[in-house]
């Protein structure tokens, strides 16, 4: 069995799509499956939308990204653990080529990353810019992360001290355990940050982050572009 961990947080909007997606992706790559969706203090429709989908539900009062892919994989009965954010969608071919990865020796993995709808010019070329630099540096996407229950384990799962960035210790120590696969195919994920925030907001935090080191994600603390909840009204 392999399992899809969803960490979500108020996302009436985007879950149907992204659930929609995992269970088409594992029925097409004819794997034996579950899905695990961990509603971590939302206060919309996510907990009802991830019942009537079938998926397994945990929720959790934490606000904590880490500590909500720490709670699925707990409760994961799967050999081969995938971590998909609620926002994402993933294919067929990222299924089989990350078994296939994993079955030929990598510890873990991810996949190159592209953003759904209109995004400011400003934003695509940042985009690219960060995702040439980012995934050279053989670091893997927090909105999809594979590794087998064995390695998952072994490495301590999610560093639940840290608010952003837990993916790439996560990626870090699952190198140590041999090969880290990023899978050609990328995924879609969300453009909504680039589309809600300004460049100026964006930036200035992302630099403030840089100069600020570990310190800076240890706490929520000016960290609203990844937790004060903002979401689009529509697709």
């Amino acid at each position: 069995m392999i399992s899809f961990i969803v960490p979500a947080y108020n996302e009436e909007l985007e879950l149907p799509r992204s659930l929609a997606a995992i269970r088409a992706a594992a029925e097409d790559a004819k794997e034996k499956y579950e899905i695990i969706v961990v509603d971590d203090g939302s206060t919309d429709a996510t907990a009802d939308i991830a019942r009537q989908s079938g998926a397994r539900l945990v929720q959790i009062q934490r606000r904590q990204i880490a500590a909500a892919r720490n709670a699925g994989a707990q409760i994961a009965r799967g050999e081969i653990l995938f971590f998909v954010d609620a926002d994402t969608r993933i294919s067929s071919s990222h299924v089989v080529d990350a078994i296939a990865a994993l079955h030929a020796g990598c510890s873990g993995g991810s996949a190159r990353v592209i953003t759904d709808g209109m995004i400011p010019l400003w934003a695509r070329v940042s985009v690219r810019i960060f995702c040439t630099v980012y995934f050279a540096n053989n670091l893997g996407a927090g909105a999809f992360l594979f590794a087998t229950r064995e390695n998952f384990d072994a490495v301590g799962g999610f560093d639940e001290e840290l608010f952003i960035g837990e993916e790439i210790y996560f990626s870090l120590a699952l190198r140590k355990r041999g090969r880290f696969k990023i899978l050609r195919a990328p995924i879609v994920t969300s453009g909504r940050k680039l589309r809600m925030y300004s460049a100026a907001h964006i930036l200035s935090r992302s630099f403030s982050i840089m100069i600020r080191g570990t310190r800076a994600v240890r706490s929520r603390d000016k960290l609203e572009l990844w937790y004060d909840g903002k979401r689009e009204s529509h697709s």
